[in-house]
This record gives structure tokens, C-alpha cells and sequence, in this order.
């Protein structure tokens, strides 16, 4: 419920309008616009309201509308930020990417995708210098932040980090599946940073949460004939949305992935997708919204990178109590990579060291996150 006019802004989710319903709702309840902030909602039927309502104090970003109520909305002492032609992406969005959305047009190549001409754009623009498409970054960023924080009220999140090399077909991908399916089986909301590999076995594993046993089983001998998004992308995707479309309406999970890193598709198992241009926003927004812990699983220089990105704000409990992290394959992270030494010996005495955890196999996971939050 929107608060009344008389209520000053305060910057909260209060005063968002972000779909046609809630701006007629708005309307209905209240007869004014007066104050709120409406994102990325297209105005163009609605030309009556606009030139008969308050919107004193209101801001519309990227609304389309007919001139004749832009004039009179922007007369009325309100902010017009207007629609970007040209654009494959909407930088004042109000909502998450679905899968559905970011592959769209996948019939004729994932070229052709909303993603993969995102990606193009970002590509041309990331290093010219230009103002403006850093301004349309910053803008698209911000917003997705805003729309995952209002998907995620509530909700106890764990990661699972982990490679995108990890292929399907594998050992350890069926493991990293069992795992997102067992977190998921909990109550607790799956997050990956949302690319191939050890992300997409999790997301799977969350989507196929509500599923019986061996739905997980007949997914991944079909997914295990396209085992990487590599030599085609296409392929790729394909073989997942057909998972999806052989069992519907699957469990839900987070994906946090970036166009920085564009060469590696998102996976379609996420079903909310909080995609960043900036990485550096992306990797602690990821980590700083799993509340209820991180599993990090085998992987190279990125899940390095994010064992200690988490393992920062725990030793100075810069976000409060440590959250728990778990680190799966003791020989991969004591001998191949030995982030444990470091981790364990950077935890010492402080709070932090009773929120840490070493496990042999992938199995163990669950109990060991269970044992850290307990």
C-alpha cells in the first residue's frame, strides 16, 4: 500500500511506481501523482491522467507519453527523463531480467538476443570516454540493485560460487545440481553469479527444488549432450530452455551475472537475473546479499577473488555478524589453490573463525552451513 500524498518522499520502496497496474492503482486510490516515481512504465494510453492529475514533486524515468502530457507534466513541476532511442537495454528499468527476456529472439542465433546486443553495446562504448554511456551504465546499475533488493525482501539467501569451466555431464556438476536442489529444499533462496558451470548446476538444482528426484537426473542427461557454452552459445542456451519447457514452472534462484565478462552467457536456470555492467558493484552486491552464508565451490582466479571479497567485511564485521562460508574440496583449496591456509590463518581468533568451514565433498556442504549458522 502506497502511503498518502500528505507524507513527505523518504526514499523508500513506497513511492515507486514501475507497472501500468500500480500507476492506475496509484491514481485510484489517491487522484495524485504528487511526489512519486514512476520507472519505466509506458504512459502513452494514460494521456487523459497526466493532463488532469497532480504530479507536483514527481520524477518519470524513461516513460513514454504523447508530447501534449509531457508539456503539461513537466509545466507541473515535475522531472521528465525521457526514453533513449537507440538502446538495446532500458537504463531506468523497474524490474530483473527473466531469462525469457535477456534470450529473446534465440530462434535466430544468440546473436540476436537482447544479452548478446547488450554485450555489442558494451563493447563499443566501454572505452571511448563517452559521458553519457557511462551515465546509461550507472543509471541501468542502480536500478537493477533497487529492483533485486525489492525481489529479495524477506528472503535468506545463500551463494554458491564456483567456475564457469565446470562442464555438464560432469561428476561435479550433477554435485553442484544436488546442491542448489538441497539448499533450495530448505527454504533458502539459491544465489549464483548467474553465468555457466558450477552457477548454472546450482541454479538448475534450485529450479529443480519442486521437482521429484529424478526429474534432476533426466535434466542432466539432457543437458549433458551440449556440455559447454562453447563453441556455441546458441546451442547452449537451447538446451536448457528445453529442460525448462519439459518441467515448467520450476523452483526460483537468483543469477548476478555482468557483461564485463560477456563472453559467458548467463544461464537460463536463474529465473531472477540481476545483470551489471560494473563487476565491482556486481561481485559485492552478489556477496553482500547472501545473508545466510556462502558455499564456494572449485574455481579459479574468480572464486578466488570472491572468497576474499566476503572474507573482508567478516574479518571487520563491516556488515555485522559474519555470515558463514564453506569452502567444498579440502586437496583444491589446500593444495591446488590454497586459499584455506590464508582464510583460516586471516581468521585467527576473531569472530569471523567460528563461521568458516572445510569440507571434503560437495555433500557436506548443507550440514556445514547448517553448523556455522547454528
Amino acid at each position: 500500500m502506497h502511503p498518502t500524498p500528505a507524507q513527505p518522499f523518504d526514499g523508500s520502496h513506497d513511492r515507486e511506481i514501475e507497472s501500468l497496474a500500480e500507476f492506475d492503482e496509484v491514481v485510484g486510490l489517491h487522484g495524485t501523482l504528487a511526489g512519486f516515481r514512476v520507472q519505466a512504465v509506458d504512459l502513452t494510453g494514460r494521456t487523459e491522467v497526466l493532463l488532469s492529475v497532480d504530479t507536483a514533486g514527481a520524477v518519470f524515468l524513461g516513460c513514454p507519453m504523447a508530447p501534449e502530457a509531457a508539456a503539461r507534466v513537466r509545466a507541473s513541476d515535475a522531472l521528465v527523463f525521457p526514453p533513449v532511442p537507440g538502446l538495446p537495454f532500458d537504463p531506468y528499468r523497474g524490474f530483473v531480467y527473466s531469462p525469457e527476456e535477456l534470450f529473446a529472439g534465440l530462434d535466430r542465433g544468440y546473436e540476436a538476443t537482447p544479452d548478446a546486443l547488450t554485450y555489442a553495446w558494451f563493447q563499443r562504448t566501454r572505452a571511448d570516454g563517452d559521458i553519457f554511456a557511462s551515465m546509461l551504465r550507472s543509471l541501468h546499475d542502480d536500478a537493477v540493485s533497487d529492483a533485486l533488493d525489492e525481489v529479495l525482501v524477506g528472503a535468506r539467501v545463500v551463494g554458491v560460487m564456483g567456475g564457469h569451466a565446470m562442464a555438464r555431464g560432469t561428476r561435479e556438476y550433477a554435485g553442484a545440481a544436488r546442491l542448489g536442489r538441497a539448499l533450495a529444499r530448505t527454504g533458502l533462496t539459491v544465489a549464483t553469479g548467474g553465468g555457466p558451470g558450477a552457477m548454472e548446476a546450482a541454479n538448475l538444482g534450485a529450479y529443480a527444488a519442486p521437482f521429484d528426484d529424478e526429474m534432476l537426473g533426466e535434466a542432466l542427461q539432457l543437458l549433458a549432450a551440449t556440455p559447454s557454452f562453447t563453441p556455441s552459445i546458441t546451442d547452449w542456451a537451447r538446451a536448457a530452455f528445453e529442460v525448462r519447457a519439459q518441467w515448467p514452472r520450476g523452483g526460483s534462484s537468483i543469477g548476478i551475472p555482468t557483461w564485463f565478462y560477456g563472453h559467458e552467457p548467463p544461464n537460463p536456470f536463474a529465473t531472477h537475473i540481476a545483470k551489471y555492467f560494473a563487476n565491482a558493484t556486481r561481485e559485492d552486491g552478489l556477496l553482500a546479499r547472501c545473508t545466510g552464508g556462502v558455499v564456494f565451490l572449485p574455481g579459479a582466479a574468480g572464486t578466488v577473488q570472491e572468497i576474499f571479497d566476503n572474507a573482508t567485511p567478516n574479518y571487520y564485521e563491516s556488515r555485522g555478524e559474519p555470515t558463514p562460508m564453506v569452502l567444498v574440496d579440502r586437496a583444491h583449496w589446500t593444495e591446488r589453490l590454497p586459499a584455506w591456509p590464508l582464510l583460516e590463518s586471516l581468521a585467527g581468533d576473531r569472530s569471523m573463525r567460528a563461521r568458516i568451514a572445510l569440507v571434503d565433498g560437495i555433500e557436506e556442504a548443507p550440514e556445514a552451513l547448517k553448523r556455522l549458522v547454528g
